[in-house]
Parts: structure tokens; sequence; C-alpha cells
């Protein structure tokens, strides 16, 4: 009874410390403390305002809820920077007179992520995603929110995956 305690005991201990170098988020061993996500710019041809802002937001909330860094301002081990370099809606499919009968938000993001600790792991990249919505809707109010936040989930998950999980 003695022996099946001590492995009971070695083996409960053994999963709680290595709880330090994996996460279920599967960042693993994340080698900083801080983070620090600097305001995107829109650079877009087409302005939608606040687009920037809600991104910027987006990612800053994403980092803060799946690891235990602590965001900063300013000399962060961990910076993500970039612009919003697309954003457009488009005719996908056309009915028999001539209108659209589906559109396209999308919507693409240049990152430059800088890891001080790590240098090798610097990278600049594109990540996009899109929304498709019917042709006879305008896409306004509740329907722009919506779709916005469904496209930065898969873009902040893309850059949060590219940055700290190497996926």
């Amino acid at each position: 009874m003695k022996i099946k305690s001590f492995f009971l005991l070695l083996f409960c201990a053994t999963v709680l410390s290595s709880c330090k170098y994996y996460n279920f988020t599967g960042t693993g061993k994340i080698d900083a403390d801080t983070f620090q996500v600097n305001y995107f710019q829109n650079t877009a041809a087409f302005v939608e305002p606040g687009i920037e802002r809600t991104f910027t937001l987006a990612l800053q909330d994403l980092i803060q809820n799946q690891t235990n860094l602590n965001l900063t301002n300013s000399g962060a081990d961990l910076t993500y920077e970039g612009e919003i370099v697309d954003f457009r809606i488009s005719p996908m499919t056309a009915t028999a007179d001539q209108r659209a009968a589906q559109n396209r938000l999308y919507i693409s993001v240049n990152v430059r992520f800088i890891n001080k600790k790590t240098p090798e792991d610097d990278f600049e990249k594109r990540f996009s995603h899109f929304v498709d919505f019917p042709g006879n809707e305008q896409l306004v109010g509740a329907k722009l929110t919506t779709a916005l936040e469904e496209i930065y989930e898969r873009i902040t998950k893309d850059v949060f995956n590219a940055s700290l999980a190497k996926w």
C-alpha cells in the first residue's frame, strides 16, 4: 500500500510540475514575461473607422487570456506590430440580372512579431480571413460587428499560433 501511495504521489508531482512547460493552449514554455501590442494602423485603400482599434484590442485580449504574460506599453519581451493592409467587400456570385447574390468581406493584416529573448522566432507575415454574406444585405451595424468579430477571431488565433504555439 505504501508503494502505491508513493507512486501516486510521484505521478501527481510530475504532472503538476510539467504544467510549467506545457499548458492547454499548446504554447509550451514561453521564455518571456511581458508582451506589447502596438496600435495596428489601417493602411487599406478602403477605410472602415475603428477596425484598427478593434483588432489591436482583440489581439491583446487573446494573448492575455491564453498565456500568463503581462501586457505592457513598452520594452516588452514580445512585441506585435503591423497594419491592416486590405479591407474590401467584393461580389462573389451574381444573379441572372447581373446583381451580386453573395458578397465577401475580406481583411488582411500584416504582422511583425519581435521576440527579444529569441530573435530567431521573429517574423513578418500577412494573415487574412473573410466572411461571406448575402448580396441583398448591407454590412453595417450589428452585421458588420459580427463579421469583424469572426474575422478577427480567426486572424488573432493564426497570429497566436504562429508566434507562441509555433504552428
